[in-house]
């Protein structure tokens, strides 16, 4: 059986939203933000679409890494 977190079902203070604002803006993986405030990953993911704060890292295309066409021979 998987551990439980230690703050699982417990309400979001307002340090802890601010903490997760900063995690969020330093390009912090989910699941990292996850263990340091010891919750779930879908609980991080809810609560800052709650707050309207984007996990997705703003410097990456939307369209896949681009590939350079080296010289043919």
């Amino acid at each position: 059986m998987p551990k439980v977190p230690t703050n699982h079902r417990k309400s979001w203070t307002p340090p802890q939203t601010a903490r997760l604002r900063k995690l969020a803006m330093g390009n912090t993986p989910t699941r990292v933000i996850a263990l340091k405030m010891q919750r779930t990953p879908p609980a991080i993911q809810k609560k800052a679409s709650n707050l309207g704060v984007s996990l997705k890292p703003p410097n990456q295309s939307p369209y896949g890494p681009r590939r350079r066409k080296g010289p043919t021979t």
